[in-house]
C-alpha cells in the first residue's frame, strides 16, 4: 500500500498545470529566461511578436494570493525580462497585463507595444517556428 508521501506526490504530478510542465521541460517552449523561481517563455498564440508569459514555478492560481515575498519577486523578474524585450524589440514600451483566466496558474503578460491598442487580446496570432525561435534567441541574448 503507497504511503501517505507517496500519493501526495502522485496526487500533485497529476494536478500540474500545463505551466508547470512547461517549466519542468516536460512540453517543448521558447524559453527566454528562467531563475530558481520564475520561468518566461513566448506565448504560443501571441498578440505580438515578443509576447512573453512569466510565470512562479510554485503553482498558485490567483496573482493576488501569492505571499508578498513571492509577488515581488515575481514582478522583479518581470522587470528584467521586459528590460531584455525592450533592448530585442522594436517597441515604444512594454505593457503588462495580468489576465489569469485560461490556466489556473499565475503567469503575467509582457507585450512589446508602440500603442494602446497593440494590448488587444482579440487579434491572438501565429508566427512561424523559425521565427519564435528567433525572437526567443534574441530576447533570452539580452536577458540579465
Amino acid at each position: 500500500m503507497p504511503t501517505v508521501l507517496f500519493r501526495l506526490i502522485i496526487h500533485y504530478l497529476s494536478m500540474a498545470t500545463i505551466f508547470s510542465k512547461i517549466a519542468a521541460g516536460e512540453i517543448p517552449s521558447y524559453k527566454v529566461a528562467e531563475d530558481e523561481k520564475h520561468y518566461a517563455f513566448l506565448d504560443i498564440n501571441p498578440v505580438a511578436p515578443g509576447h512573453v508569459l512569466v510565470i512562479p514555478r510554485k503553482e498558485v492560481d490567483y496573482i493576488f494570493d501569492l505571499s508578498s515575498e513571492d509577488y515581488l519577486d515575481l514582478m522583479a523578474f518581470c522587470r528584467r525580462v521586459a528590460k531584455a524585450q525592450e533592448k530585442a524589440m522594436p517597441c515604444k514600451r512594454v505593457g503588462v497585463a495580468v489576465v489569469g483566466l485560461e490556466v489556473p496558474h499565475t503567469h503575467v503578460h509582457l507585450l512589446p507595444i508602440n500603442t494602446e491598442a497593440d494590448m488587444d487580446f482579440s487579434h491572438k496570432q501565429t508566427l512561424p517556428a523559425e521565427e519564435m525561435a528567433r525572437i526567443a534567441e534574441s530576447i533570452a541574448s539580452k536577458f540579465e
